[in-house]
């Protein structure tokens, strides 16, 4: 038999063990987390999409990769979690109190699976549009009493190396520019010199071509999707990221082999629908809509990234749900997604425009809704404009009623959140689970 021949032989028969070697278990891992998205939202979004009743109703990527719940109960005095203490378990495995990052109630610190990746030689890195020490990315990377302590989170994203000496955190998306300062001796001009590549605005993403980066974008977090010109900077954001984080294709057969049998590290990455929670808070139906539409977005792009890649697992859940949302209220069968549809802005770009630029409400009206309210509606809330907050709550009541959306609070709720998965080892996420076990499914899938 020829020497070329028989070369090929071993070479593929080497492909195929190394091929076998690498299935066993996800080589990636992109862990989304929707802050505030409890199962409500999940099915506005699907309803949303479809408009009106009657219209066909869609099958949205919620709905194609859910095969569970997870329970959020934090280690407190309360079956309500706040998001530190949800994203402590979602991060570490371990319950603890509200507000605590990356420790127990006893306040003992306890690594989370960036590190333990990381340790394994993964790359890492976290996308977010709030700001990046905001309670769900700083309990993957920080660990503090107090989800407030922003002056000793901050720092922990520099001084907490990898096993190899390098960064930690090789990719760093999001919003909180004031917490990392360029300013000389400042944080963030100190992780430049430790070799970041930085940028401070979206459109210079694709000037990102190698690891580490720290690319912040707001003072603190991002705006809402509602309120911005271009609504898909989590897609944007995480588009870039699977750039640098995947390999570089081999151009050569023994390139190839090299790497089929000696594979690259791959990557663990958090991606938080940070806002989703913030427009919650707020009982902001619409906001809460387009910050779905942008994470159902994101999600989208990872499925096909696993679909295309065959070694990625994806797994989303939520870290609690936000509002008490309900879709009908006040004894009517009704809701109504079109109505939700004529609210181009927030609540809040409404209240904030009209206090810092001394605007009446019917003349900044027309950019915020398609439907106006009557004069006397206006009216009235003009005479509230001394009372900030009850002139807010009015607003909230008129749009809400409209499209026949409840709320119960404007905080956290104990409800079950879904879990979804795809890839490689998806099937371990199938049934109920609790916060803490998606951790340990997750810390049992890491590569050795």
């Amino acid at each position: 038999m020829p020497l070329t021949q028989l070369a090929r032989r071993a070479w593929l028969a080497l492909l195929l063990c190394a091929s076998a070697q690498a299935s066993d278990g996800p080589r990636n891992i992109i862990y989304f987390i929707g802050d505030g998205m409890g199962p409500a939202y999940t099915t506005a979004y699907r309803y949303y999409l479809a408009g009106a009743p009657g219209n066909d109703v869609p099958r949205t990527v919620f709905d194609r990769l859910t095969v569970g719940s997870a329970s959020t109960y934090p280690d407190d005095d309360t079956f309500v979690t706040d998001s530190a203490a949800a994203a402590t378990a979602l991060a570490t495995g371990h319950k603890s109190y509200n507000g605590a990052i990356g420790q127990d109630r006893n306040k003992q610190p306890h690594d989370s699976l960036l590190t333990a990746a990381k340790q394994r030689g993964m790359r890492t890195g976290l996308v977010v549009t709030a700001q990046v020490t905001h309670a769900t990315p700083a309990s993957f990377v920080a660990h503090a009493d107090s989800r407030r302590d922003y002056d000793q989170i901050s720092p922990q994203f520099l001084q907490q190396n990898g096993a190899d000496g390098g960064p930690l955190l090789d990719l760093i998306l999001g919003g909180g520019q004031r917490y990392f300062p360029m300013t000389p001796g400042g944080l963030g001009e100190q992780m430049r010199q430790q070799g970041y590549h930085y940028i401070d605005s979206l459109d210079d993403l694709p000037q990102l071509t190698k690891l580490p980066v720290l690319g912040l974008f707001a003072d603190k977090g991002m705006p809402y999707a509602i309120d911005d010109d271009r609504p898909d900077r989590l897609r944007r954001m995480l588009e870039q990221a699977l750039t640098l984080l995947t390999p570089v294709p081999a151009d050569s057969w023994w390139q190839r082999l090299r790497q089929s049998w000696a594979p690259q590290p791959g990557f663990f990455l958090m991606v938080e629908g940070s806002q989703i929670d913030w427009c919650g808070h707020g009982n902001d139906i619409a906001c809460a809509m387009a910050e779905m539409a942008e994470f159902a977005s994101a999600i989208e792009l990872a499925e096909a990234y696993a679909q295309q890649h065959g070694d990625t697992l994806v797994v989303v859940t939520a870290d609690h749900s936000t509002g008490g949302l309900s879709l009908g209220r006040d004894g009517h069968y009704q809701w109504l997604p079109k109505r939700v549809k004529e609210v181009h802005h927030s609540l809040k770009w409404l209240l904030t425009t009209a206090y810092e630029e001394d605007v009446a409400l019917a003349t900044l009206w027309p950019q915020f809704a398609s439907v106006s309210p009557e004069a006397e509606q206006f009216a009235q809330w003009e005479e509230m404009r001394a009372d900030r907050k009850a002139l807010r709550n009015s607003i909230q009541q008129w749009v809400s009623a409209r499209s026949h959306t409840g709320w119960t609070t404007g905080g956290h709720t104990a409800v079950d959140v879904p879990v979804m998965a795809t890839g490689p080892g998806a099937e371990h996420f199938i049934g109920h689970h609790d916060n803490t076990e998606l951790a340990t499914l997750l810390w049992q899938l890491l590569p050795r």
